[in-house]
């Protein structure tokens, strides 16, 4: 592949974990504001989806779908719904930034997938990586004070995780939707995933609306940031540089949560956040730089080969 092209998904796939971590930061006032997950998202999906219609009309973009791209859309349209209702119910059982940190244990669960269903080799450089993230995470993964982390909050995370790594991993290997643009996938994924919510609140859950001014703010700003920006960037990153990459950058989200807390949310820092920051950041590093990395490897191991006989 074109090395400007990888720079270009490696950026990108950063870029979008990034935007991805401001969900904490525009979702819990909006809890406190009296909404409740099911309302928050649905205007998020809604008041993404005219965005993203502009952007496709800007660009030319047909909002066609040939018939072979319909379902595919659909199921990457529900298990992103259901990623994030997981993820942002979680929020109600336990502190955001523990439960942004425990979501990124889906970037081992597309690797193992990807090894598993669909033969991917899996690089010395990988095996590190995941290494050094776990540890990071676990410094950044630490309960607040003296309280303890809700059994049924893990569980939703680990559901979040799980159909979200799904996601990434359908949107590699599907054939359909590698022919479909991003914005248009994008687009799809959105108004499936907003008739998901839809559906719940005809089925008897609340409709809850913002009580200020303030509140449509942070519902515009969960539109733009952590879904248009951050799904369009992941997705393309997808196509640029696999899953596998792209779902380990994203493990660069509770850095991003972390900084946030302390800017927007007055949140004290902590030697043990700085030190779980950086092990992330080495990690994402060692994704970026995998060829020479495992090169250099390689060329160890043959400085020090096996002897005969044993």
């Amino acid at each position: 592949m074109n090395y400007a092209l990888k720079i270009k998904g490696y950026s990108l796939a950063a870029l979008a974990a990034a935007a991805y971590g401001t969900n904490p930061a525009f979702a819990v006032p909006l809890y406190g504001d009296g909404m409740n997950p099911v309302s928050v998202l649905l205007f998020r999906y809604f008041m993404g989806l005219p965005v993203l219609a502009v952007i496709m009309a800007i660009r030319g973009k047909s909002f066609s779908l040939k018939k072979d791209e319909i379902v595919p859309t659909m199921i990457l349209g529900v298990l992103m719904a259901l990623s994030s209702l997981t993820l942002f119910e979680s929020y109600n059982y336990m502190n955001s930034g523990v439960a942004s940190t425990l979501l990124f244990v889906y970037p081992v669960m597309v690797a193992v997938m990807m090894i598993m269903f669909f033969h991917e080799k899996f690089s010395i450089s990988t095996v590190i990586c995941l290494v050094v993230m776990g540890a990071g995470l676990m410094m950044l993964m630490k309960p607040q004070g003296d309280t303890s982390l809700s059994l049924f909050g893990c569980l939703l995370v680990m559901l979040s995780a799980l159909t979200y790594a799904l996601y990434i991993v359908m949107v590699n290997v599907s054939k359909a939707v590698k022919n479909i643009p991003t914005t248009t996938l994008l687009f799809y994924v959105l108004a499936w995933g907003s008739l998901v919510y839809v559906v719940m609140i005809a089925c008897g859950s609340e409709l809850t609306v913002p009580q200020k001014g303030w509140g449509w703010i942070n519902l515009l700003a969960l539109a733009v940031i952590p879904t248009v920006i951050s799904l369009g960037f992941t997705t393309r990153a997808i196509q640029l540089i696999g899953s596998t990459p792209t779902a380990i950058l994203g493990a660069l989200e509770p850095v991003s949560a972390v900084i946030l807390s302390i800017v927007v949310l007055g949140q004290p820092i902590t030697v043990q956040d700085i030190i779980g920051g950086s092990l992330i950041v080495v990690a994402t590093t060692i994704v970026i730089c995998a060829g020479p990395v495992d090169k250099a490897i390689l060329r160890m191991r043959k400085m020090f080969p096996k002897g005969r006989g044993q």
